[in-house]
């Protein structure tokens, strides 16, 4: 239901024209529609009914976790175990359902998180309904509908202006054309664009689908997903092994039927399939599932998605999951001053009159803050200095209005005073006075002790005016007090320690940039840049940022050039902000940060959103990534060496044209123990290991090695209990699975470092659970296994104790050449 909205909170929206005021403002807007009106396009469909942007829906859910390219092979392999029996072989088809189940769940649990917050980060644009301001959801909105905007909200809906007072549209982010536009009454809005300045309201003209930005979104053409690392190299290795499987499960096949050059195709086994055929499909079905990581995807959902959910619990909305990978990989963090380091609110601190105007400066001040129809928090500040004051804005008339840019750095109104007209401005004190005045020096000698400075000048133009604002005579200096965050000096603490450089980047003057990161221990804040002095050539600005960590000065364009350099300089960037003037560098970063308190249009471009506003979240939220992608690497080098050590044996097996060693029940067994069940408590485990890129070469140059090994010592234990026979016996077959299982139960302590007790606990589960498998007499008739012959046995274990000296020589020579690389 649309709520009230209270008006003095939107700034002054006149109900009548101030006189003098239509030259530049325009008539007001007719009182919106009834609430009949509303209901009659609602029943027609004419509502802005464009999808919520959130999570995937419960049947998305369901359809990606039940219909992959893993369940589908896992699928064809049962259909063939289905057939030929018996039960035991197919249970690797319930490993799948429970997977699916679990993958299932997690992600609706993630659903549920993401749902929720995104209800609170959803934007509630204002609508004139029968006279009065509401806030509606973006979908309650209807055609005809008049909306009110002012500073950094987004436009939703195509409209045409009605009432205009400064208001100035940014639409790079739909046309490129980087300079605001400048919208009177009769201009047209295009949904996806912001307000920059100035406020102003209009008329739905196209709505839902029709939308320009609705559009553009179902084009693709602006607006795509993160790019993901992880993601990608995963399809990859999907690939690959996709391919693999076909020659592989065709050889295995062949060599079965045509063992010592004999097709066997009598015997017939149960469901009338012969008994060689039976056995051959039996052993293809076996290699061919521990080929397919079944697990590695799944347990890839599940870490996002318990991320998701950690994250959600402290108030952080992750609107594009490949987001907490891409803030693990971060290596700058680039953030605003006021509003992330510094408190939100302000106050005025004092008014130091420099002399040249016959009025008063608070009286001036305080007809410049009522005049403002959408002020900031520097404006609001003063407003309500101005008030404790005892100073009541006078009733003097608006001849012209500039309200506040971030690109121009000053806002201003031409007043009627008894005196006469008077053009004046607030704003940058080294932006609008001659730098080598004196108001330009006391500014800059307040703002090097953290304060932050305005200047109020006469003007000699209207404010309105192309050339606006001509020559300026100072009239005060205008200090306004602001606290830094008491979190932000820890936040920028563990980005040092781990590596991760910080730069503020911000409008204000540069030496209050640098004051505020001196007060917050920022190495390199002693240095503070004016952006304006920052090199046009792309390459050498990138450079002379790169240098440095405090900007001063930065205009919302040069902000994006400093991103985009750093960027191009192979740096990942995470851009944080909280102001319309953050737009286009969070847009341009690699991660987007905003603020929940922030401008609709920051928390419209962002993938993630910092609901609490604490900058104090992202080093939890960094941690994450680093857990979620440390623990993914982890898991993919584990069930890689599995498919490596199968592909090897699959192999070597069809050319030796000896019967495959394993049934699909043993490959069950060994995969459960050994890496299935150990990945799932290694992905939610506490992981702080620097994100690297190179995910998929590094996980091959562990899983290659270790698994070729693997293989070659699962064929060397087969052919040595063979002993020159074909056809293994089930004490062969269970030599086989304990020299796999004793391997790759290595190879898993070796990528579980660091070492924790529940880690040993775990491995030591996973032999217990072994051992059960190969002395109970249940255990013994499920799977197959045969451990009455002692000498195979300890054959078995001699091999895997040779494998498990070679995989850790390797292992050392791997992490001595990768750590002379690095250094």
């Amino acid at each position: 239901m649309p709520e009230e909205t209270d008006r003095s909170r939107l700034g002054p929206f006149p109900t009548e024209p101030a006189p003098g005021r239509s030259v530049l403002l325009g008539p007001l807007p007719e009182e919106g529609l009834s609430r009949d009106d509303v209901a009659e396009r609602v029943a027609d469909g004419r509502t802005n009914d464009v999808p919520v942007r959130a999570s995937r829906s419960v049947g998305q859910i369901i359809r990606g976790n039940v219909f992959t390219r893993i369940n589908a092979m896992i699928a064809v392999l049962f259909s063939v175990i289905a057939v030929i029996g018996p039960v035991q072989d197919g249970l690797f088809a319930l490993v799948i359902v429970i997977n699916t189940l679990i993958g299932i769940t997690q992600e609706l649990r993630a659903k549920r998180t993401l749902d929720r917050l995104a209800i609170v980060n959803a934007a509630r644009p204002r609508v004139v309904r029968a006279g009065a301001t509401v806030r509606v959801s973006t979908q309650e909105i209807v055609l005809d509908e008049v909306l009110e905007v002012g500073v950094g909200d987004q436009v939703v809906v195509d409209g045409v202006v009605t009432w205009a007072g400064g208001l100035e549209i940014d639409e790079s982010l739909l046309t490129g054309e980087a300079d605001p536009v400048l919208k009177q009454a009769g201009d047209t809005v295009m949904s996806g664009s912001f307000v920059v300045a100035g406020a102003g309201r209009f008329r739905a003209t196209k709505v839902g689908r029709h939308a320009y930005a609705a559009r553009l979104a179902e084009e693709a053409s602006r607006f795509s997903l993160v790019r993901s690392e992880l993601r990608s190299g995963i399809n990859a290795i999907l690939t690959w092994i996709t391919y693999a499987l076909f020659p592989i499960g065709a050889l295995l096949v062949y060599s079965q039927l045509f063992m010592n050059g004999q097709v066997a195709l009598d015997q017939p086994d149960s469901g009338g399939v012969p008994g060689p055929l039976a056995d051959a499909l039996r052993g293809m079905v076996a290699a061919l599932v521990s080929m397919i990581p079944e697990g590695l995807i799944l347990l890839t959902s599940i870490a996002f998605a318990v991320g998701v959910i950690r994250l959600g619990r402290h108030r952080c909305l992750v609107q594009e999951l490949p987001a907490i990978e891409g803030l693990a990989r971060v290596d700058v963090v680039c953030t605003d001053k006021t509003g992330t380091l510094t408190e939100v609110g302000m106050k005025l601190a004092e008014i130091r009159d420099l002399g040249g105007s016959s009025e008063s400066p608070t009286l001036v001040l305080a007809a410049l803050a009522a005049s403002d129809p959408d002020p900031n928090p520097s404006m609001a500040a003063i407003a309500e200095g101005c008030a404790a004051g005892g100073r009541k804005a006078p009733d003097w008339t608006v001849t012209a209005l500039a309200p506040f840019s971030s690109a121009r750095k000053w806002s201003g109104a031409s007043l009627l005073t008894p005196s006469g007209e008077g053009h004046w401005v607030l704003g940058a004190a080294d932006v609008l006075a001659e730098p080598a005045s004196p108001a330009a020096a006391e500014a800059a000698r307040l703002g090097a002790q953290g304060l932050r400075v305005l200047l109020l000048a006469r003007a000699s133009a209207r404010v309105d005016d192309e050339f606006a604002p001509g020559t300026v005579e100072p009239v005060s200096l205008v200090v306004l007090d602001q606290r830094v965050r008491e979190d932000a000096r820890p936040t920028l603490d563990y980005f040092a320690d781990q590596g991760v450089d910080v730069k503020i980047v911000s409008g204000d003057h540069a030496a209050s940039v640098g004051a505020v990161g001196r007060e917050l221990g920022l190495s390199g804040a002693d240095r503070p840049m004016d952006a304006r002095d920052l090199p046009e050539e792309p390459e050498r600005m990138a450079r002379e940022v790169e240098g440095r960590s405090a900007f001063g000065r930065v205009t919302p364009e040069r902000k994006r050039d400093m991103v985009r350099g750093l960027r191009d300089r192979g740096h990942t960037v995470a851009m944080t902000g909280d102001g319309v003037n953050d737009v286009l560098a969070l847009k341009e970063a690699d991660i987007g940060v905003a603020m929940g308190s922030g401008s609709p249009a920051s928390r419209s471009v962002a993938q993630l959103v910092l609901l609490d506003n604490r900058f104090a979240v992202l080093p939890r939220v960094v941690a994450e990534g680093r857990r979620v992608i440390g623990n993914i690497e982890r898991v993919a080098s584990l069930f890689l060496t599995k498919t490596v050590y199968t592909m090897t044996l699959a192999i070597i097996v069809g050319l030796l044209a000896v019967a495959y060693p394993f049934f699909p029940r043993h490959a069950t067994l060994i995969n459960a123990v050994t890496f299935g069940i150990p990945s799932f408590f290694l992905a939610l485990a506490p992981n702080t290991d620097i994100a690297r890129p190179g995910f998929v070469l590094r996980t091959l140059r562990l899983a290659i090695p270790s698994g070729l090994v693997a293989g070659l010592a699962a064929v060397t234990t087969y052919l040595l209990v063979l002993g020159g026979r074909t056809v293994p016996d089930p004490a062969d077959r269970t030599a086989v699975v304990i020299t796999l299982c004793a391997t790759t139960l290595w190879v898993l302590l070796l990528v579980a470092k660091p070492y924790v007790w529940w880690k040993v606990a775990l491995v030591g589960s996973m032999v217990g659970l072994l051992t059960l498998a190969m002395v109970t007499p249940w255990g013994r008739w499920f799977f197959d296994l045969d451990v009455s012959d002692p000498t195979k046995v300890l054959t078995g274990l001699a091999v895997a104790g040779v494998a498990i000296a070679v995989i850790t020589v390797i292992r050392v020579v791997d992490d001595r050449m990768t750590s002379r690389a690095a250094a």
